[in-house]
């Protein structure tokens, strides 16, 4: 499959359905970034009149996860992937349309090269940054990704 946000929100449709249904969507994707939003809506807010932090953290675990798919694809090899962790702060009411942004694609590769190498686990963290449309950081999500040869 080719990396494109259209396949990707299909995927979204199929494999993921509470996150396409609750509105969140790919914009861009490259070996390095992704770009995800969702808008807040009343099928995805929570009783304080904003996006609830589950909403949230669906499009932030995408950004990461997608590039982590995408290396994966680039890598030619069989290779598994979990979330081992996450973290999540809140610094403002998500309303409005929200983008998050991860810039980690970089860390991917060498420990996709590292699993191969070696046959063992590798464990990195990953950072997406959720902005709304006056670019005010609303919440910074941490996910640890675990990769290993299969």
């Amino acid at each position: 499959m080719k990396f494109t946000p259209s396949k990707l929100n299909t995927f979204l449709f199929f494999k993921l359905p509470s996150a396409f249904w609750s509105g969140v969507r790919v914009r861009k994707i490259s070996e390095v970034s992704c770009e995800v939003t969702v808008k807040h809506r009343w099928f995805n807010q929570n009783p304080f009149n904003s996006m609830y932090f589950a909403v949230q953290a669906m499009a932030a675990e995408l950004t990461t996860g997608a590039l982590v798919m995408y290396q994966i694809q680039l890598s030619g090899k069989k290779i598994s992937m979990l979330v081992a962790n996450n973290k999540g702060n809140f610094s403002k009411k998500a309303r409005g349309r929200i983008t998050f942004v991860c810039n980690d694609g970089h860390l991917i590769e060498a420990a996709i090269k590292n699993t191969i190498a070696t046959g063992e686990g590798q464990t990195f963290w990953m950072k997406s940054i959720g902005r709304d449309e006056k670019g005010d950081q609303v919440s910074e999500m941490e996910f640890e990704w675990s990769v290993r040869i299969k």
